[in-house]
C-alpha cells in the first residue's frame, strides 16, 4: 500500500483516483470544487484536503491530472502547492497534458527539493480512465519511473518510459497531432459518403477492416452519424493541446501543416458553440459548411 495524494478530479482524474483506492492504496484527494472531492470520498473512502499542500503532506506519491500549464503550476508551487509539504524522497507524477516548458521548470523545482518528478500524460479518454485501460507515456529518470510504474499500472493498458524529463509530454503531442488528422479524415469520408448517397454505417463496416481502420473510426462513427457530440474529449481541450503542439513545432522546426489547418477547423467548431463537444464534431462542421 502506498500513501498517495491525487490532485484534480475531472472526467479523467476521478476514475483514476478511484482505481488507486480500489487497489488498496491510501488516497487523499484535492479538487478546486470541494463538493467533487467530497463526492469522491463518499464513493471510495480515503480523505479530502482543502489545498494541494495539505493533501500532499506525508504522501509518498502525489499525482495530478488538472487542466493546463497554469493549473499545474498552481497545484505544485507556492505556499499552498504540493511541493511546499512534500518530503525529500517522495514523488510527483503529472498526468496533465502540458507544455514541455512547464514540465522542465517543475522537474527542476522538484529536484531542488529532493522530490522525484515524472511527466506521464495519458491517452484513452474518459472510457479508458473508467476502464483502467489508459496508454501512459512517460518522461523522467529511469529509477523514478521504475518506482512509479507499478502504481500507474492500476489504470494503464500500456505504460512506458520514452526518455528523459519532457519526453512524455512530447509523445503526447505526437498523439494529438495524429488524432487531429485522423478525425478530419474520418469526418471527410463520412461527409463524402453522405453526399454520394451511401449508407455511412455500411461504408465504415467495410473500410474499417482494411487500411483505413482506426480507434476513431471504430469508436466514433456511430455517434457522428447520429449527430451526437455531447461526450468524449472536448474541442476546447483539443485546441489547448494543439496550441502546445504548434508552439513547440515553432521551436524545434517541425512542419505541421495539417495540424495547423485542423486547429483552425476546431476554431470554427468553437464559433458554432461546440467548445464542449467531442473532437469528432469536425464532421458537424462539414455538414454546416
Amino acid at each position: 500500500m502506498t500513501k498517495i495524494s491525487f490532485l484534480g478530479l475531472g472526467v479523467m482524474g476521478y476514475p483514476m483516483a478511484g482505481h488507486l483506492a480500489k487497489a488498496g492504496h491510501a488516497v487523499t484527494v484535492f479538487n478546486r470544487t470541494a463538493s467533487k472531492a467530497e463526492a469522491w470520498v463518499k464513493e471510495h473512502g480515503g480523505a479530502s484536503a482543502a489545498t494541494p499542500a495539505e493533501a500532499a503532506k506525508d504522501a509518498e506519491m502525489v499525482m495530478a491530472c488538472v487542466g493546463n500549464d497554469d493549473d499545474l503550476r498552481s497545484v505544485c508551487l507556492g505556499p499552498n502547492g504540493a511541493f511546499a509539504t512534500m518530503s525529500p524522497g517522495s514523488m510527483f507524477v503529472d498526468h496533465t497534458t502540458v507544455s514541455a516548458a512547464v514540465t522542465s521548470d517543475l522537474y527542476g523545482a522538484a529536484k531542488a527539493n529532493g522530490i522525484a518528478f515524472v511527466d506521464a500524460p495519458v491517452s484513452g479518454g474518459q472510457a479508458g480512465a473508467e476502464n483502467g485501460a489508459l496508454s501512459i507515456m512517460c518522461g523522467g529518470d529511469q529509477s523514478d519511473y521504475d518506482r512509479a510504474e507499478p502504481v500507474m499500472n492500476v489504470y494503464a493498458k500500456l505504460c512506458r518510459r520514452i526518455g528523459d524529463s519532457g519526453a512524455g509530454q512530447m509523445t503526447k503531442m505526437c498523439n494529438q497531432i495524429a488524432i487531429a488528422g485522423l478525425v478530419q479524415g474520418l469526418s471527410e469520408a463520412l461527409h463524402f459518403a453522405d453526399k454520394a448517397g451511401l449508407d455511412g454505417a455500411a461504408v465504415v463496416e467495410v473500410i474499417s477492416q482494411g487500411a483505413a481502420g482506426s480507434w476513431q473510426m471504430s469508436n466514433r462513427f456511430e455517434t457522428m452519424l447520429d449527430d451526437n457530440f455531447d461526450h468524449g474529449f472536448a474541442v476546447d481541450w483539443m485546441r489547448k493541446d494543439l496550441g502546445i503542439c504548434l508552439s513547440t513545432a515553432n521551436e524545434n522546426g517541425a512542419s505541421l501543416p495539417v495540424t495547423a489547418l485542423v486547429d483552425q477547423f476546431y476554431k470554427d467548431v468553437q464559433k458554432m458553440g461546440g467548445g464542449r463537444w467531442d473532437t469528432s464534431a469536425l464532421f458537424k462542421r462539414l455538414q454546416v459548411h
